[in-house]
């Protein structure tokens, strides 16, 4: 018998040992790698490890067409050591429990618009957002007129079942002050510069945008300053210069995309197919979205340093579809260009340049 041959048998032999030690004590080996997980996660505040800064968490990147990969619009944001939520898009909310953000310490919730997808799992997160962090009162919900209606709508939905929480887990875990969301409608003055502070306390400012989503209206977007460091957020928008303007010098601009060439050839399909419905809501949003290479032009004129799509249309279910969705985007824009993807985080240190990207769903 050759050396070769001796190896082999050698090789198989410690494989039928490791398979049969494996279903031998898989229990064990299980109930220990569930105890490192508690170890590593229960109770336990991911986001005391990132530093002082700006941290981006891309919660939800996708729209209301049906997704496996990306939840609808959702992005958290941690300000040093307070917590945002810019729209709540259903899935977004479990994302940010998987990533590690800190839903218990929420300081408020910020909404571009009041479309479906980008409030469907509002009721979720005001739930969490009172259980998790024993609130005394409700959290706040700031948006565009239409809010207050919005909010009113998911108290009334969830009343019921603060009241099984209540009994269940008593007063002193469900304060019932702190149930439900507090909204706070924002109206920003009529003028070329379109935009509002909505927030400045200390090293934190945050400002409202009025941007193009018609016929929604008023639709905002939202920029974010925190010390040295700044993001600017789209919402829904066709290219918008008051967007662009505001957005001046950002460190990070995250915009909402969709490919008009690749939404024009499903919607083309459909039309082939008799589907006339679906047809016409295809050609009908290409009017109040912005394409890809917009998007670059914008966060070029507003020399943002990277540039990261999310609310992204249509669905693109392998990574090679991203340079087609992308068109010309690189040519138009001379920082870095990232597809979101959920589960993201963007790091920015305060008193560096850097931004800092990992994935951790």
């Amino acid at each position: 018998m050759t050396w070769l041959k001796r190896i082999l048998i050698a090789l198989v032999g410690l494989a039928i040992i490791a398979v049969i030690g494996f279903n031998l004590f898989k229990g064990q080996i299980a109930e220990r790698a569930f105890q490192r997980a508690i170890d590593k996660n229960a109770g336990v505040d991911r986001s005391a490890t990132l530093g002082d800064g700006l941290h981006v968490y891309l919660c939800g990147t996708g729209s209301p067409m049906p997704d496996a990969t990306r939840a609808g619009p959702c992005l958290g944001v941690l300000a040093g050591d307070k917590a945002f939520v810019f729209d709540v898009g259903s899935g977004g909310v479990r994302n940010l429990g998987a990533m590690g953000f800190p839903t218990g310490r929420l300081e408020s919730v910020y909404l571009t618009h009041l479309h479906s997808d980008h409030i469907d799992g509002l009721g979720e997160l005001l739930m969490l957002s009172w259980i998790g962090g024993s609130r005394s009162e409700p959290t706040p919900v700031r948006g565009p007129v239409g809010t207050s209606e919005v909010v009113g709508g998911f108290n009334a939905a969830y009343r019921l079942d603060s009241t099984y929480r209540v009994a269940h887990h008593g007063t002193e875990v469900a304060n019932p002050n702190g149930f439900g969301g507090a909204p706070e409608e924002i109206t920003i003055p009529a003028g070329p510069r379109g935009q509002l502070v909505v927030l400045d306390e200390g090293d934190l400012k945050i400002t409202a945008i009025r941007v193009s989503h018609a016929p929604i209206e008023p639709a905002f977007g939202y920029r974010i300053d925190y010390k040295d460091r700044s993001i600017s957020i789209s919402g829904d928008t066709i290219y918008e210069p008051r967007f662009v303007a505001a957005s001046e010098g950002v460190d990070l601009m995250l915009h909402e995309a969709l490919s008009k060439e690749m939404v024009e050839t499903i919607g083309a399909r459909l039309g082939e197919r008799g589907l006339e419905n679906p047809e016409k809501i295809f050609a009908d949003i290409l009017d109040y979205h912005t394409d890809p290479e917009e998007a670059a032009k914008a966060a070029q004129e507003a020399r943002a340093d990277h540039l990261v799509y999310y609310h992204i249309v249509p669905q693109l279910p392998v990574k090679m579809l991203e340079s087609v969705f992308l068109g010309e985007s690189k040519s138009m824009f001379d920082g870095k260009i990232t597809v979101g993807q959920d589960g993201m985080i963007f790091s920015l240190p305060a008193g560096t340049d850097e931004i800092k990207k990992r994935k951790v769903l």
